[in-house]
């Protein structure tokens, strides 16, 4: 068969499916250019999930006729000045959105520049290009798409569901959306509301923050830390979650570069690396990271849809992205998040989080209470309470004010759970979460200075394993001693443990060696024991604390209360469960109608 050349209609059909391969993808497109245009105000409207209609309205500096003749053509852009394509500065630059738009549906554009008497509209259906004609529209920019892929019915095939395409359209605007939080942005579907988010003012954090609450909720600014780190000429700032405050996916971890929003597999990885101490993992942080870096060290040009970037160094990226989020978290010290359980009216169970103060005014305000049957005291229960022998009240200084942030224990209930007093409140403390943290943290720092102090046992302890999990074992003996566990064979398919890292003092040597060689077996073969570093001490840790179900007396208590203050990451144990929570006074005043 000779060569030939392709008709351009055909050509730009193929574009299209390079470039727009769902109706998010022209919003995304059509969005881009409204903010390159310098747009303050973008307002998207979809119908059927944008399939019959995608429409983008701007007030940006427009075009003029003979500039909107020349954008539905290929390779037209007015954003490569210099033609550098290293030094790329907006959001689009191929040339292509429009015409392969125009390609695959029927589009409409409209537009008045800045100081121009009129505006000019011109269609393009097919690929076929109509006559620019005159028009009215404010200054600014209004595109329609109509019946997207009509021209390649091939293509509908592929497209979900309306709802699904609608989720799509709005997570892209939504992206955009908290790379510029000083551009108010509106997205509805057939004159229902989607999103409606004002511009941000203030500082370009506060902005920032403001516009990410906005998007993910306020519980994300309340239970968020601030990013802010630079090394070789990159910068990383931006905000994440606590590890208490987590999702079942990663779908709410977001990077951008140099104002871009990207997907990148670096991102996931990176995040995945600094919260593997202090987060389970089926559990996935919430994130949003703004990397800034010299032009010609991102090639942004990788893509046809620009949502990929590559860095020239990613070793140094990644390596940035998690020392950055590790001392954010470290930083945050015993900070926590986590939803409580109340009952509500009727029996039924609502969140009261941390901080319930929204929770318990809407119950206030409604005139319910937040607890459903009244309480009776059984009978008998003056004699058993005579009875009952707890732990005597902690003392607490004399003065006023000297309370510290987790407060004076005052008891502790379930043998299981400490509270606290505050000066405005309680604290409620899980022992053997918070006491598995601060071993956890002794072992880390054990280990940063040289190695884990052993203890050899009075009678060593021999483990029962099959033969594959005892050789699991043996085979890493070289790296678990370094750890303060030493073991030998002893005989096929059993261990004899004679070592256990000092720190953990009297542990379940059982638990802890079967836990480890299920892991080992987990990981594979290949993996060095120093690369899971974190889960082995996280195991280890959850051997050797505080078990629940331990009684433990005022003294105790209040060391472990101190301790934890003084110790980073204190807020989550090791799977990223809280491991206090606090409720103010005045939440507990408005629960009981006291305000």
């Amino acid at each position: 068969m000779p060569i030939r050349l392709l008709p351009p209609n055909l050509v730009n059909r193929i574009a299209a499916g390079e470039v727009i391969e769902r109706p998010a993808s022209a919003v995304k497109e059509l969005v881009e250019n409204s903010l390159d245009a310098g747009a303050s105000r973008i307002e998207v409207q979809l119908a059927e999930g944008g399939q019959a209609l995608v429409a983008v309205g701007d007030d940006g500096i427009g075009m003029t006729r003979d500039e909107l003749v020349l954008a539905v053509e290929r390779h037209a852009t007015s954003k490569l000045p210099d033609d550098d394509l290293t030094h790329i500065r907006s959001l689009g630059f191929r040339g292509e959105a429009l015409p392969s738009i125009g390609a695959v549906a029927r589009l409409r554009l409209t537009s008045r520049a800045r100081g121009a008497d009129t505006a000019w509209t011109l269609a393009v259906e097919g690929g076929a290009r109509g006559e620019a004609e005159p028009a009215a529209l404010p200054a600014g920019t209004r595109i329609e798409v109509r019946d997207l892929f009509f021209a390649t019915p091939a293509r509908l095939k592929f497209l979900k569901s309306a709802r699904s395409e609608l989720a799509a359209a709005r997570d892209a605007v939504e992206r955009l959306a908290m790379a510029h939080p000083g551009v108010a942005f509106t997205l509805a579907e057939e004159g229902r509301s989607i999103v409606k988010l004002p511009a941000a003012t203030g500082d370009a954090r506060t902005s920032r923050l403001d516009r990410l609450a906005a998007i993910l909720g306020r519980d994300f600014a309340e239970a968020c830390v601030p990013i802010e780190a630079q090394r070789e000429g990159l910068r990383v700032s931006g905000w994440a979650g606590l590890p208490t405050y987590n999702r079942a996916t990663s779908g709410a971890q977001y990077l951008f570069v140099n104002g871009r929003p990207v997907r990148d597999r670096l991102l996931p990885g990176s995040v995945r690396a600094a919260y593997q101490d202090v987060l389970a993992r089926d559990r996935h942080a919430v994130v949003a990271l703004f990397v800034e870096a010299p032009a010609e060290e991102v090639d942004v040009n990788v893509h046809p849809t620009k949502a990929e970037v590559r860095f020239r160094d990613s070793g140094l990226v990644r390596g940035l992205l998690i020392s950055a989020l590790r001392h954010a978290l470290a930083a945050a010290g015993h900070r926590a998040t986590a939803p409580i359980p109340v009952l509500a009216p009727g029996g039924s169970f609502g969140a009261l989080h941390a901080h319930p103060a929204q929770t318990a005014m809407r119950l206030a305000e409604a005139g319910q209470s937040p607890f459903a049957p009244p309480f009776v005291p059984p009978a008998g229960l003056a004699e058993e309470s005579a009875a009952w022998r707890g732990p005597a009240p902690a003392s607490a200084p004399d003065e006023p004010g000297a309370a510290p942030p987790l407060g004076f224990a005052r008891a502790q209930l379930h043998e299981t759970y400490i509270v606290a007093q505050t000066e405005d409140g309680i604290v409620i403390v899980d022992q053997h979460a918070a006491h598995e943290r601060l071993v956890f943290e002794r072992i880390q720092a054990a280990l940063g200075n040289g190695g884990v102090a052993r203890q050899g046992l009075l009678l060593p302890e021999v483990v029962e394993l099959d033969e594959s999990a005892a050789q699991r074992l043996l085979a890493r003996k070289d790296e678990l001693a370094a750890l303060g566990l030493g073991l030998d064979s002893f005989g096929p398919g059993a261990i004899v443990v004679r070592e256990v890292p000092a720190l953990l003092g009297e542990t379940d040597v059982q638990g802890l060696v079967r836990d480890l060689a299920d892991e080992l077996a987990e990981w594979g073969e290949a993996l060095a024991l120093k690369d899971r570093l974190g889960q082995v001490c996280a195991t280890m840790a959850c051997h050797g604390s505080v078990r629940a179900g331990r009684r433990l007396d005022p003294a105790e208590m209040n060391a472990l209360l101190r301790e934890m203050e003084a110790t980073p990451r204190a807020g989550q144990c090791g799977h990223g469960r809280p491991t206090w929570v606090e409720l103010k006074l005045a939440d507990i005043e408005r629960l009981f109608g006291r305000r």
